[in-house]
Parts: structure tokens; sequence; C-alpha cells
């Protein structure tokens, strides 16, 4: 707006009132960008970038005007009726925040009355993520509400009926994992829900899924990452691997997994065994071929042979495991 603090702001407010009210009633089609310059009275050398301003102006108030025309014609401005109050009053890290909490809440009023284009969904929480085996399936939709409502979750899995009490929904490289404590393993812990193993399902993997009551499941401890290096994710189930190296690559090894359980003398000269309990094998594996030769795996052997078959398959390679070495 152009008059400054003291002048007349009367005109200025009347021709903002104006813009507003011509395209809040032609909110389905839009209003021409020549025909909503005119009508706010510019008629200067430059009236669509005094338009602009002026929109830009309405924007910063909370409201949503984006510019449906063709790419290279003539503009063509909507505006979507949203409640701006909650975007005046948040901060672009808290309306993110909101954002993600109402679309994993499957409110379509909250996403309509926010205002929330399609190409605003934050990309962990966009149902579009390929975990489904093929169009309308609704794996992804039973996880979130059994998530939301702490409802016990049964499906197949890898052949084997599974009763999973949920404790979160995560994503990672484009694929959706349930985090839970299986009903079996709950049951056999004397220690309680805190001591059981949380384990990660891939949602797009799971058979049949049936979601149970709301608040059928028990409360689980939330676990989250622990810091930002992600061998500390709790991706997958924990499980010790035994490493060696010399005592020159150690320092390497350190930088890129990070601190170990323990370091023990090796049976070969120099050599070290370090042992770290993994929760994200695949920045395991990831960090191990940048290590390359420098680092060997002792065990365990399903670890091993994860690494040798990734290795194998990016090689174009069967895979093998000569002495039982990576």
């Amino acid at each position: 707006m152009v008059n400054g603090p003291g002048r007349d702001q009367r005109e200025p407010m009347e021709r903002l009132v104006r813009i507003a009210a011509v395209l809040r009633a032609n909110s389905e089609h839009g209003v021409d960008g020549d025909r909503l310059a005119q009508l706010a009275g510019f008629t200067g050398a430059d009236p669509g970038s005094q338009l602009k301003r002026e929109l830009r102006y309405l924007e910063r108030q909370g409201w949503q005007i984006d510019n449906i025309g063709e790419p290279g014609g003539t503009a063509v401005y909507r505006m979507t009726t949203v409640d701006n109050r909650l975007r005046v009053r948040l901060t672009p890290g808290q309306q993110a925040a909101l954002r993600r909490a109402v679309l994993l809440a499957d409110r379509g009023d909250l996403v309509q009355r926010l205002g929330l284009p399609e190409s605003s969904k934050p990309s962990e929480v966009d149902a579009q993520v390929p975990t489904a085996a093929a169009p309308g399936d609704q794996r992804l939709t039973h996880v979130v509400r059994a998530v939301r409502d702490r409802c016990m979750l049964r499906f197949g899995y890898k052949g084997t009926a599974r009763e999973v009490h949920p404790e979160s929904l995560r994503t990672q490289n484009g694929t959706w994992y349930l985090r839970g404590v299986e009903e079996t393993d709950l049951s056999g812990s004397a220690a309680g829900p805190e001591s059981a193993v949380v384990k990660a399902f891939v949602v797009g993997r799971m058979k049949d899924p049936e979601v149970g009551a709301p608040g059928s499941a028990r409360a689980l401890p939330a676990v989250r990452h622990t810091g930002l290096h992600p061998m500390t994710w709790q991706i997958d189930p924990p499980v010790e691997v035994t490493l060696q190296t010399t005592a020159d690559f150690e320092p390497d090894v350190r930088r890129w997994l990070g601190e170990p359980l323990s370091v023990e003398p090796g049976a070969g000269g120099d050599t070290v065994l370090i042992r770290y309990l993994v929760t994200h094998r695949a920045a395991l594996r990831a960090r191990l071929n940048e290590l390359g030769r420098r680092v060997r795996i002792v065990g365990p052997e399903d670890v091993r042979a994860e690494v040798v078959a990734e290795l194998a398959a990016a090689a174009g390679v069967p895979a093998h495991t000569p002495g039982g070495a990576a």
C-alpha cells in the first residue's frame, strides 16, 4: 500500500476491500487480472504490478490467492475462503506442524478451512508414497487409524499372522513403516511394555490388515530418533553387530558409525573388534560401503548376508560369502 502512516488510508483500504469482495464473489472461476486491476482503479503504466502489490498484502493477512491462468497467458486470480485467523497467528514452522497433524488425522474439513493446496502436503505424510501394491489400497489408511485411535492391528506378514500394538507410523526413503510391539512379545515379557521389542513392519507388505476397537491396544512408550545421525534412528529391531578393523582405521569407523558399545583387541596383532547396537540396517550398509576394505563384518551372519547381497545386486553378480566374511 503506497500511503504511509499519517496519510489518509481510506482510499487504499476501500481498494483492498473491493478487490477482496470481487475475488470472493468469483471464488469458483476466478477473476481476470486485467479486469481486477480496472476494478481496483489502477490506471498507471503498470497496473499489473500495482495489483500484485495489493494481492501480496492480502496474502500476508492470511488470504489464499492463486493464479490459475494458463502459463504465459493472462493472469486469472482465485481466492479461496479460508480460516485465516490461524494462518496469521501461527509461525511458518507451526503451520507446517499443523499441516502434518491435519493430514495424518485425515481431516478434510480442516484442510479446506486452512486453505492447504495439494502442493503443500508434506512429503512425509503424503499418501502418494508408494506403499500400496495397487491403486485404492487401503493399508496405509488402516494403519493411520490404528495409530491414531490406539487400536490393535492384525495382519499377515512374511507368512505369519501378527497381532500388533501400534507405537508410531514413520516414513524413510519413500517407504512407510509401522512401529509396534507384537502381542506375543508383550505377553511374554515380565518387565512390561517398556522392555518389549519394538519392531518395524513395512506397510506395503502387510496382508489384509484389520483394525480393532479404539483403545484396544496398549499404550507404548514413544520411541524417537535420539539424534541427527541416521545410525541412532530406531527403524529396525535392535541387533548387535561386531566389526573388525585395524587400530589405524578405528577413528574412521567411529566417524561413520558413531560411538560403539565396546572396543576390544582383536586376535590379529593391531586389529580391534568394535560392537554396535544397530537399529537402522540400511544406514549401516551405506556406511560400510563407504568404509570399504577398512572394515570387516564378523557377525551376525544375517547382517553380513544383507551387505553381501546388496553389493552383489549392485555389481550384477550372484551373492556369495566366501569364508563367512564381507
